[in-house]
């Protein structure tokens, strides 16, 4: 195992970090930390830019008009945008459904719906979660009955990200009610204009329309649409998480939060000193900062394995959970240096003043903070990721 970067890699770096800074506007960067909104033509604008450039379909390979990139091109494509506070890419499409349709997917449904995915003509959301089939996903009821040349599907998904946005969703729907649950589940692509189809909006805590309730009331699906074997759902929907689960740890984003904290530790004062002098705050600081390091350091050695040809295991879900803990530490710090000016949220705001209270930095604070308190569900709660790193570890 090899943890430095070559001098090609070293190369590459810097040809993202010029790209980066050329293209990302300071408006998008300040969308992008928080202190606005991303609409959604900024992030289909966004994803236009990295498609010219040949950096959009990172994971794809070339023939399906892809980068293909290798695992440490990802990671410093990723840790280079972090800390530009660029706009991630949003994954539904690019990231999760389109490997599944390389490996699992017809010929027609490859060259139908991957180059729409890359031309931005059709935006992907998941319909995976459902209101008792979360981290217990083999327990959906979202059922799709066979009627000759069509699925009749009924049931409802929860927590649909970007849905509001979607033009697509592919669905994981029960088939056979008589099996094991895994067993009889399969993944279906369908049109949200399809009429029966009705999302409604979950406000969260940061009073922002990030996800939705998708309902569907005998909503008849072309059989065409549905992806590889009926009944194998449950192999694609695995084989999909291990792409939703690729450096969920947020490495990149962590260093650029924690060196967020360090300048408003810079600015903020504590008993007539600066926050940064003071010793119970920076302690938190240093530790969060230890832990990051072990973990970049891990992440790389997985990373370097993955260069190898060694696909992750349990190292994956170590990476989750650590990742997501200090992610979460590192928004409650930042939100105690904040201090009061942490307290308003942007959907208080008196109509028509659009002015921030306090420092610039603090306007995203609490959206952050609540809106992060996701990350330990999310990609499989941390609980199931401690059971499995427990089953592995012990030979169970």
């Amino acid at each position: 195992m090899d943890l430095a970067y070559t001098a090609e890699e070293q190369a590459f770096r810097e040809e993202v970090r010029v790209f980066l800074d050329e293209k990302v506007s300071d408006e998008l960067r300040a969308k992008a930390r928080g202190e606005a909104s991303l609409s959604k033509q900024d992030m289909e604008d966004w994803h236009a830019t990295l498609n010219e450039k040949g950096w959009l379909a990172q994971n794809w390979p070339k023939k399906f008009g892809g980068a293909e990139w290798n695992a440490v091109q990802r990671h410093i494509f990723e840790e280079e945008a972090a800390m530009a506070n660029a706009p991630r890419i949003i994954p539904f499409g690019l990231a999760m459904l389109a490997p599944v349709l390389q490996k699992f997917g017809s010929k027609e449904q490859q060259d139908h719906y991957l180059p729409r995915i890359l031309s931005g003509e059709d935006w992907w959301c998941q319909g995976y979660s459902e209101p008792g089939a979360g981290s217990d996903l083999a327990s959906l009821k979202t059922k799709a009955v066979r009627d000759g040349d069509h699925y009749v599907v009924n049931g409802q998904k929860t927590w649909t990200t970007l849905g509001q946005h979607a033009n697509w969703i592919f669905c994981l729907v029960r088939t056979d009610s008589d099996v094991k649950q895994q067993e009889g589940i399969s993944f279906l692509l369908i049109d949200m204009d399809t009429p029966g189809i009705e999302v409604r909006p979950i406000i969260l805590l940061d009073g922002t329309h990030e996800v939705n309730e998708v309902f569907f009331d005998d909503v008849r699906v072309p059989v065409e649409n549905l992806v590889g074997e009926e009944n194998k759902g449950w192999t694609y929907a695995k084989y999909l998480l291990t792409h939703e689960r690729t450096n969920i740890a947020g490495v990149g984003f962590s260093q650029a939060g924690l060196d967020t904290v360090k300048r408003m530790a810079r600015a903020e004062m504590s008993g007539g000193r600066p926050l940064i002098e003071n010793p119970h705050f920076m302690a938190r600081v240093a530790q969060v900062e230890i832990d990051l390091m072990a973990m970049s350091t891990t992440n790389l050695r997985i990373v370097s394995q993955a260069a190898a040809g060694s696909a992750p295991g349990v190292e994956a879900s170590m990476l989750k959970v650590k990742g997501t803990i200090i992610r979460q530490e590192i928004n409650d710090l930042a939100r105690r240096a904040a201090g009061p000016y942490a307290m308003p949220f942007a959907s208080e705001a008196i109509e028509g003043d659009n002015d921030p209270i306090g420092p610039d930095y603090a306007t995203a604070v609490s959206p952050h903070y609540f809106n992060n308190r996701k990350l330990s569900i999310f990609g499989g709660s941390n609980e199931i990721q401690r059971g499995i790193i427990a089953k592995v570890k012990m030979g169970g």
